[in-house]
């Protein structure tokens, strides 16, 4: 789930345009492993410093077509970052099912 100071740049016309064609351009391929990919994650996290700039936020170079699991890895050091939470396919923190 978005940070609170994130919500508007997330949901704005200019992240959803650089999201698209980011994503498109990467054939919608994670680039740790291959399988499908669903999110575009910033490489430098997005911060209350930096959410204005577009050279963070905005740029490719910034940005890594990642599947949910690789999107969990980086989030979470590799593991749960608190037992029996995970990340959903649109970044999400929700409860894990048994066995997950």
């Amino acid at each position: 789930m978005a940070q609170p100071y994130a919500k508007a740049f997330y949901s704005s016309k200019e992240w959803i345009n650089c999201q698209a064609a980011f994503m498109q351009s990467k054939n919608y391929t994670c680039e740790r492993c291959g399988q499908l990919a669903t999110i575009a994650h910033h490489k430098i996290f997005i911060t209350p410093a930096n959410i204005s700039d577009p050279m963070i936020t905005l740029n490719w170079d910034n940005l890594m077509a990642l599947c949910i699991e690789d999107h969990n890895k980086i989030h979470s050091n590799g593991g749960p970052c608190v037992e029996g939470l995970r990340f959903d396919e649109d970044g999400n923190l929700i409860q894990s099912p048994q066995g997950l």
